[in-house]
């Protein structure tokens, strides 16, 4: 299974309340009534908090790029079974639909796309953990790029094979309640679906999602010293000025997995 990743930022001179509200009520909707023609079999809004944890995430790693508005998640059983549907009539009709909206609210030029797998890492049990808006839980949203020095490939494999194992072994202490490694790989639907929308801001690495509730905020020096080791590892494959961090909350809009 791959999962589509949109990072949105929205328009010039839009708010983020009307951004969200639109995505929500007016291009979700859209995106839901194409499911079947798109072969859609999930897809979620993760809409970004104005919220001072924000601002606290970034500072402890050095400063970071502006938080996105939110991301649009879509998932499909594989690369070649959306090929396939993008090249159907319908499918071409449904897209367009959907790019023609996206115009209306998203500044598509800088907002990235491309497609990832998923690496489950810590997973609660069952595995249906979600930062609905009514709920207490908050999904932590950490998109990332490497270091100049580090190829693509390798940068993965550190996080993969180092830094996630640290995370789990820590994951009590800071309060994890499920955490993903989503990585990007490369390829040419990417770059059409890049060409598309005119989009210009480079894609990442990938992003680590993290889910935890608020109310059950973890003190003392354990947990503090448990966010310095994590900080200190992931200064070593990640570039922070180039990589952004921010909270935020789940809709779920098609659900067919």
């Amino acid at each position: 299974m791959i999962r589509l990743v949109f990072l949105l930022r929205r328009k010039s001179g839009m708010s983020l309340p009307d951004f969200q509200r639109y995505w929500r009520d007016e291009h979700g909707p859209l995106v839901a009534s194409f499911q079947t023609r798109l072969g859609i079999l999930r897809y979620v809004q993760v809409h970004t908090l104005e919220d001072a944890m924000n601002a606290a995430a970034a500072t402890a790693r050095g400063g970071m790029e502006t938080p996105y508005d939110g991301v649009a998640e879509l998932w499909w059983d594989s690369e070649d079974a959306l090929a396939k549907v993008l090249a159907t009539e319908a499918g071409r009709v449904a897209g367009t639909a959907l790019l023609d909206d996206e115009k209306k609210f998203i500044d598509l030029a800088n907002s990235p796309l491309y497609l990832t797998h998923e690496l489950p890492q810590v997973n609660p049990s069952p595995e249906n953990l979600l930062a609905r808006p009514c709920s207490p839980l908050v999904k932590l949203y950490f998109p990332l790029r490497q270091h100049a020095q580090l190829s693509f490939a390798d940068a993965q494999r550190y996080w993969r094979v180092m830094h996630g194992p640290l995370i789990r072994a820590q994951a009590h202490a800071m309060g994890i309640l499920r955490y993903q490694q989503v990585h990007r790989f490369e390829t040419p639907l990417e770059d059409e679906l890049r060409k598309s929308r005119g989009t210009v801001t480079a894609p990442y690495l990938g992003h680590a999602e993290v889910w935890f509730d608020r109310t059950l905020a973890r003190n003392g020096p354990e947990v503090a010293e448990a966010g310095r080791r994590a900080i200190e590892d992931e200064a070593k494959f990640i570039d922070f000025k180039r990589s952004a961090i921010w909270i935020a909350k789940e809709r779920v809009f098609v659900d067919r997995i």
